[in-house]
C-alpha cells in the first residue's frame, strides 16, 4: 500500500530522504541536462502525463491525518499530485517537484471567504498542469464540475470508509460515526463553499463548526472521483456515464459564452441557480 505521506511515499518510490516534516523535496533525477532542477513554467502547462491511479489509494491520501487538516484545496491537490509522483507517468520526477502547499490557501472557499470550494479550486489547478493521452485535460473539468454540483456527498458507503479510513484515528470510520459527524450526504447544486456547505447545514440540522468530519470525506470524495473520471479518459472509455452540464445550463450557455452578443454575457458553466435564484 502506497504511504499516505508524500514526504514518505516519495522516499519509498524514488530514494527521496528529508530531515524534518515541511522540508523542501529536491529530487535528485529532476536535473537537466544543464545541471538545473526542474521547475514549472508556463510552457509545460498542460503537458505532464497522467497515468492510471488507484481512485482509492488516491481518495486514502486525501484522508491522511496529516493532510485532511490542511484544507479542501490541499487535500485534492496534494493527493493527486502524490499519487502521480509515485506513478508509472513518464512525468513522475516532474511531479514529485511540484510544491503541493501552495495550494493550502483554498480553503474554506479562499481564506475562509466561501467563495469557489477548495475541492474545484484544486481541480482547475490540476487540471491546468496534465495531459491526458496528450491532449488536454481541460474539457474533463466539465465532469467534475457537474459531479460536485449534482451528487449527493460526501460518499458514504462502508466500503469507502473503510478504504480511506486511518488506522491510527481514535474513533473508527464507520457508517455509524458518519452518521453521527456527517449525517446525510447533501447536493450542493453550486460551486461555491458557501452554498455547498449551507445545504448541507441546514439539511442536518448541524451547524458550520460541526463540519469537520463532513468536508474531511467529501474532500477524499472528489479526489476518488476525480480519478475515476481520469482513468476513464486514458482509457477511452465512455464518459456521457459522468454528470455533465444540465439542460438548462447547456441553454443557458447558448447566450453566456464568449461569442454572446446579449450586454450582460459572461461566460459560465455553473448551474444557473447559482446566481439566478436557488431551490
Amino acid at each position: 500500500m502506497m504511504s499516505m505521506d508524500r514526504r514518505n511515499a516519495l522516499k519509498n518510490i524514488i530514494g527521496i530522504t528529508t530531515c524534518a516534516a515541511g522540508a523542501t523535496l529536491v529530487p535528485s533525477f529532476a536535473a537537466q541536462a544543464e545541471g538545473e532542477a526542474w521547475s514549472l513554467t508556463p510552457a509545460d502547462l498542460g503537458t505532464l502525463a497522467y497515468a492510471e491511479l488507484d481512485p482509492m489509494a488516491v481518495a486514502k491520501i486525501a484522508y491522511d491525518a496529516d493532510v485532511r487538516n490542511k484544507g479542501c484545496m490541499y487535500q485534492v491537490f496534494h493527493a493527486l499530485i502524490t499519487a502521480l509522483a509515485a506513478s508509472e507517468s513518464p512525468d513522475k520526477a516532474k511531479f514529485a517537484a511540484i510544491p503541493t502547499a501552495l495550494s493550502v490557501y483554498g480553503s474554506g472557499g479562499i481564506f475562509s471567504q466561501g467563495t469557489i470550494c477548495g475541492n474545484n479550486n484544486a481541480a482547475g489547478m490540476f487540471f491546468k498542469l496534465i495531459s491526458v493521452n496528450g491532449a488536454s485535460a481541460a474539457p474533463l473539468l466539465t465532469n467534475v464540475s457537474a459531479y460536485y454540483e449534482q451528487t449527493a456527498l460526501p460518499i458514504n458507503t462502508a466500503e469507502f470508509l473503510a478504504g480511506v479510513a486511518d488506522p491510527d484515528d481514535e474513533v473508527a470510520l464507520t457508517p455509524e460515526v458518519f452518521a453521527e459527524k456527517v449525517g446525510e450526504p447533501t447536493v450542493a447544486h453550486s460551486l461555491l463553499c458557501h452554498a455547498s456547505l449551507t445545504r448541507w447545514a441546514d439539511a442536518n440540522d448541524m451547524t458550520i463548526k460541526q463540519k469537520g468530519m463532513r468536508c474531511q470525506l467529501l474532500s477524499a470524495s472528489m479526489a476518488y472521483q476525480i480519478a475515476v473520471i481520469l482513468n476513464t479518459a486514458l482509457a477511452e472509455g465512455d464518459l456521457s456515464v459522468f454528470p455533465g452540464k444540465t439542460a438548462e445550463t447547456t441553454s443557458c450557455g447558448s447566450c453566456h459564452d464568449t461569442a454572446g452578443t446579449m450586454g450582460a454575457s459572461v461566460m459560465s458553466g455553473m448551474e444557473c441557480d447559482t446566481c439566478h435564484g436557488n431551490d
